[in-house]
């Protein structure tokens, strides 16, 4: 079973970047495919972003094609979605998952407790 922690959150002005880090362990890491999601007040969790256990295969919610860019470490057990040109839209609680066979936007099996991104206008 595979522990995941997200570090990198805090406020940034709009256009402001930030990098978010989870960092895995109690797992391979490298057999886990990797997402993000996120989740803003009053609203549903929203997926953001995957990448598959090689780094061979990545996705974007089209709200963030463009500034967003996901990445993975195997070799660190990490995974990292850099956030470029921020909007006060992309404020939300941002979680990392994890699942050795489900890719995309649904169904992981293992989740981070989230960390709070806010974007200040």
């Amino acid at each position: 079973q595979v522990q995941l922690v997200e570090s990198g959150g805090g406020l940034v002005q709009a256009g402001g970047s930030l990098r978010l880090s989870c960092a895995a362990s109690g797992g391979t890491f490298s057999s886990y495919n990797m997402g993000w999601f996120r989740q803003a007040p009053g609203k549903e969790r929203e997926f953001v972003s995957a990448i598959g256990k090689s780094g061979g295969m990545i996705y974007y919610v089209s709200s963030v094609k463009g500034r967003f860019t996901i990445s993975r470490d195997n070799a660190k057990n990490t995974v990292y979605l850099q956030m470029n040109s921020l909007k006060p839209e992309d404020t939300a609680v941002y979680y990392c998952a994890a699942d050795k066979l489900r890719i995309g936007s649904g169904g992981y099996d293992y989740w981070g407790q989230g960390i709070q991104v806010t974007v200040s206008s």
